[in-house]
């Protein structure tokens, strides 16, 4: 049992951390304007990353990316979230977002959906989230009705980040209310324009995001741009999700570890009362409060890519992962802001920033509840009899 990285992980880890300490944080609070990074500072930064050798480096081999696996992938994620340089959601640094579901395409549908995306010609995003269904798709209203060559959609969707810059969407919709998300839900790529679909308003929210809400009414679409069968819908979805929760640990691990080297940085610098802050007992159990999560969360994140690379379900695992990393990172940013006091609260440290995103994470792709209550269902069943 070895629990250290391989040799060429150990070094893509210095490689990053020098990329992100030395072209990152230097210029983290100027990279972005009304949530969107800055074409010019995107391109330069992008060029940069090409030089690292790592374009596309979650795209599979076959799709022209570098197919890195799953553990390669945690490494860069938890790097490159020690700024807030980047968009929380969706950053573009070293390629398109790809999402999973469009590697399920069938040919036809990868001509036109999938090499537009990593060829960078085309956006996408993905909308499943409803006023009445977020966390729970087993009670989506949106539905999609078969209608001869094409399917009818009707329904609501909301928070659904990239929308307005998307050339398609691809929408999860009930085509069978009756079982839920165990077969009832399948997913379509909607073509932006399509009559029927309507971006209705961006929301403005307390993170740096302005996701969008969509009313479907009598929305054609193609059955030729169903993905798979009816019924796939959460099959298709499932790869997508598991890397998000990979992904959401994978960022509290490098939010903990920056707001530790900050906090850290700052209590041996600020002194009160005749002492600096490092010197008070109060302190300190924060600073090991959060050196102990750290910890802990990258064992957690570390070991389920591996197992997820060994070709294991690691969908348990992912829940884990995400909960636990949402909470315990923005423990971190709150402990951080806490340590700093008044120069916490400012834009001139990226404390604010952590803490806004960080305290989103435990709701977005999955609030701590639900994801709590998927693993007690595992739990009965393993140790219940």
């Amino acid at each position: 049992m070895d629990f250290n990285l391989p040799e060429e992980l150990q070094m893509l880890k210095a490689n990053l951390r020098r990329f992100v300490d030395t072209e990152l944080i230097p210029i983290e609070r100027d990279t972005m304007v009304d949530n969107e990074m800055k074409p010019d500072v995107l391109a330069a930064l992008q060029e940069k990353a090409k030089g690292l050798g790592l374009w596309m480096f979650d795209v599979p081999e076959e799709f022209g990316g570098l197919g890195l696996g799953a553990l390669a992938r945690v490494v860069m994620w938890e790097e490159l979230s020690r700024s807030i340089a980047l968009p929380s959601r969706n950053s573009a640094l070293f390629g398109p977002r790809v999402s999973p579901i469009l590697y399920f395409l069938n040919d036809g549908q990868k001509e036109k959906y999938l090499y537009p995306v990593v060829k960078g010609e085309k956006r996408t995003c993905f909308a499943q989230t409803e006023p009445e269904a977020g966390g729970d798709p087993g009670g989506m209203r949106t539905t999609a009705v078969r209608d001869g060559d094409h399917y009818v959609i009707n329904g609501h969707k909301r928070f659904i980040t990239g929308a307005g810059q998307s050339d398609f969407i691809q929408v999860v919709a009930a085509t069978d209310r009756a079982k839920g998300s165990r077969g009832g839900l399948t997913v379509f790529m909607v073509d932006a324009g399509t009559p029927g679909m309507k971006l209705l308003r961006q929301q403005e929210l307390m993170v740096g995001d302005r996701p969008w809400e969509i009313l479907f009414e009598d929305c054609r679409v193609p059955v030729a741009n169903r993905v798979g069968e009816e019924g796939d819908g959460m099959k298709a979805a499932q790869g997508w999700l598991t890397e998000g929760r990979l992904r959401h640990g994978a960022r509290g691990v490098g939010v903990i570890e920056r707001c530790l080297e900050l906090a850290a940085g700052y209590a041996k610098q600020r002194r009160t009362f005749g002492a600096l802050l490092s010197e008070r007992q109060t302190v300190q159990n924060m600073l090991v409060d959060m050196y102990q999560h750290l910890h802990q969360l990258r064992l957690m994140v570390y070991n389920a890519a591996w197992r997820e690379d060994q070709g294991e379900d690691v969908r348990n695992e992912s829940y884990m992962c995400k909960y636990f990393g949402d909470e315990m990172s923005f423990h971190a940013a709150d402990r951080c802001m806490q340590i700093h006091g008044g120069m916490g609260l400012t834009t001139d440290l990226p404390i604010e920033r952590f803490w806004r995103d960080q305290r989103s994470f435990i709701i977005t792709e999955g609030p701590t509840e639900i994801l709590k209550m998927a693993l007690a269902r595992q739990i009965l069943r393993e140790y219940g009899n």
